[in-house]
Parts: structure tokens; sequence; C-alpha cells
């Protein structure tokens, strides 16, 4: 009789089981809605004008990359218009359409400095030089901050940082565990197998490239990890390059003395014992005062914090992705592939490495929301990114001094909260729809 039980399909089964899950399928939508006001924050919230018309002319003030503007008049006088610095709330024009919030992140409003509150009087200086009381459309509706900022721009611009530095340090952090991950499980200690030669002349290759890619080059990159970012990638690159070299040139050799009896010899490499140990090192260490160390010591960068929040939670994706290697590198259709004669990069890459990345998936989803707690923390005691990128954890920090604005630390700590717990229902939600005994 032939069975009836169909095949597990991850698009079709896993998602119909992803969507039994209330709780993880609203925190999906939450999280495409975070997206969507993550892309558009530039245009949900900018002291800029999306369009204008001035006296005939079509502007685009929230695009444009020039400084000015120059208005011809009907009496042939031009008229200049300083973008970065022009009262848009007051200027006269024919056609004018807002940002739905009108303040952009970090400008201050002198009317309403120093906290003022989402229910309290908030100024407005109208056309007359008057100050009256604000206009519903031009209300900073949370409330303002110290130099009277509006804190609901900040918090619109503060998800696209969040998003961000969540996502591409998981993608280092992915990119890292699956990779160490699926060579220590498909190898083993049992299936690396290389000649002596090659292996005695790797070992001290590792010193040395080690020695000549980063550690005489120590001085250049401190001082590009205190410099702008692209500096520091351009040195990592290069350290990287020159490592890679020095172990290809002693492998060369290694091959070249191949021609000894003695060197002749394959040996076994434990891969994954390395790996393991390797692993358990990365996660003895007390990882969020490391991240604080090297934050504290380099120059204050988005894309430095994602490197260092990307180098520090690669090792819960390893450990998934090695065991899922060593389960699925004994199925039948990995040692159809070896029979077929496929050299072992192909079967991992387009065979093994597919049917493992399940489990790594709901590593994945946690650890977005850990790397926007710890980018929330860092910015919180002022380290991470630079004082002028407005995030949710410099806001809190910002509000932290004064008791009384309530809504500085209300708002912000619900950001952190609401999203940070989406990520982690989503990651529960994918748990459940993997899950070989909820499979139907």
């Amino acid at each position: 009789m032939q069975s009836s039980q169909q095949p597990f399909n991850l698009r079709t089964q896993g998602w119909k089981q992803f969507k039994k899950n209330k709780p993880a399928l609203l925190s999906l939508y939450i999280l495409i809605f975070l997206t969507m006001i993550a892309v558009l924050a530039p245009l949900l919230a900018n002291d800029r004008p999306l369009y204008m018309k001035v006296a005939g002319q079509s502007l685009y003030p929230i695009f444009s990359h020039h400084n000015s503007y120059g208005i011809k008049n009907s009496d042939g006088t031009t008229k200049n218009i300083q973008i970065d610095i022009a009262e848009w709330k007051l200027f006269k024009a024919d056609k004018i359409l807002q940002a739905p919030v009108v303040y952009s992140p970090g400008k201050g409003d002198y009317y309403n400095y120093a906290f003022v509150s989402p229910f309290g009087y908030q100024k407005f200086l109208n056309d007359n030089g008057d100050i009256v009381r604000m206009p519903p459309r031009y209300r900073h509706w949370l409330g303002t901050g110290q130099r009277g900022d509006d804190l609901l721009s900040g918090l619109i611009h503060g998800t696209r940082i969040s998003l961000t530095i969540g996502f591409i340090s998981m993608g280092i952090a992915t990119l890292i565990g699956i990779l160490v991950g699926a060579f220590a499980g498909f190898f083993g200690d049992d299936k690396l197998i290389t000649s002596r030669g090659k292996f005695i002349m790797w070992l001290p290759g590792l010193f040395v490239a080690w020695f000549y890619g980063f550690q005489t080059r120590t001085a250049l990159l401190s001082e590009a990890l205190s410099g702008p970012a692209n500096d520091f990638i351009i040195q990592l690159t290069i350290s990287i390059l020159i490592f890679s070299l020095v172990v290809s040139a002693f492998l060369f050799i290694g091959k070249m003395v191949e021609k000894l009896p003695w060197l002749r010899r394959k040996m076994l490499i434990p891969a994954d014992t390395f790996i393991s140990r390797l692993i358990e090192i990365f996660v003895s260490l007390p990882i969020f005062l490391l991240i604080i160390a090297v934050a504290a010591i380099s120059r204050p960068s988005m894309l430095n914090l994602m490197v260092i929040i990307g180098l520090t939670n690669w090792t819960g994706i390893a450990r998934l992705t090695r065991a899922e290697m060593l389960r699925i590198r004994n199925l039948e259709f990995i040692q159809s592939a070896q029979a077929l004669g496929y050299s072992k990069l192909r079967i991992i890459v387009r065979h093994a490495l597919p049917n493992a990345l399940a489990p790594a998936l709901i590593s994945i989803s946690f650890g977005v929301a850990n790397a926007i707690l710890i980018e929330s923390g860092l910015s919180f005691i002022g380290l991470g990114v630079p004082p002028d990128v407005v995030t949710w954890g410099s806001l809190l920090n910002a509000g932290r001094g004064n008791f009384d604005a309530w809504w500085m630390v209300l708002f912000p700590g619900l950001c952190i909260f609401i999203t940070v717990t989406t990520y982690n229902l989503i990651g529960e939600g994918l748990r459940d729809a993997l899950d070989p005994k909820l499979k139907t």
C-alpha cells in the first residue's frame, strides 16, 4: 500500500503551521509595519516639505541635494531660499505638501525647549511674530526633549536605526555562524583528511599569517578603528587579504613538500573538536562587557557597532548549524552525492546546507532582538552610535536626567519592548512551525 504521508514542505506546511500561531502572525504584521516606517522614515518625519509650488515652479525640498533654491519673481528678481535653515512652517507658497510629522530628528524647537509634555501648553510663532498656542498641525504630539526636539520624529527615525543595526549585525553573525557550523558539522572529526605536509605547513602558516596580517598592523587597525568607519573596513579587508595570501602560500609549500614519502601520508584533522572549543571560548566570555570595551575605544559609528555585534553573536547559529550538519551528513541523499563524485564544496553548499538552515532561522530571529537590545543599551550609556544619530536608547538617555519628563522614558521604552517582543514571538512561531513533532 502506498503511503499517504506527504513530504514536509517548508513553504507550504511550514507557513500553514506558522499561521496557526496567532501571536506570531500578529508579530509578523507588526514587523512589516515597523519595516515600512523604517523605510519611509524620511518621508514621514521631516521639516522639509514633500512638494511645494512657488512662483509657478514645482520644488521638492525633501529630495533636493542642493543647499538653496533660486526662485525667480515676476519682477525679474531672484529670491534665494536656504533649504537647511528655512522656516518651512511659515513659508508662503502657492501649494505646499508637508510630511505627516513636520519635524526632523535632533532639530530643536526654541519655543518648546526644556521637556514640554504632550498634554502641556506648546508655543508657536505665527506670521505676525506673536507667540500663540501651537496649532494642531504643528503640535508635538509626544512631547519634546531638552532642546525642543520632537520625540515622535526621533522615534520614527530611531526605528530605522534599530532595525538596520539588528538586520546587518545579525547578517554578519549569520554568515560566520553558518560557515563555521557547516564546516564543523559536515567534516566532524573523521572526514577532514589531508597530508602531513599540508597540515605541518598549515599550522605555522596560521601564526605567521596572523602576525603579518594583524599583529604588525595593530597600530593601523587601532587608528582606523578610532577614525571613520570606512577606514576600518578598508584596513580590516587588507589584513584579511594578507592573512589569506600567507595561509595559501604555506599550503602551496605544503603541497610541494608532499613529494617526501613521510609527508605524503594522510591524516585526520579533528575539525569539529577545534571549532567546538573555539565556540566554548567565545561563550565563556562576557560578551556585553567585551562589546562595551571595544565600543569605548573605537570611534562612535553605526558600521563599527554592527561589526562588533556581528563578530560576537555568531556562536548560537554555529552550534545549531553544526548539530544539523552532523545529522544530515549521514543521510542517503548526501551519500548519493558523494557516490556521484561531487566535490565536498558542492555537497555542502547545494545539498547539505539548504536542509540545515531551519534551526538557524529561529536563532537569527532571537539574535536580531538581542542586537537591538545591545544597541539600545550602548546608546543609553552614550556608546555605540555617533551623538548626532537619534536612537531609542539615546532618547532614553536624554530623559533619565529629568524624572518629570515621563514621556522621554515611556515611549522609547515601549518601542524597544514591542520590537524585541515581536522578534521573540516570531522566533517562537518559527520554532513551532519547524518542529517535526507538529508537522501534519
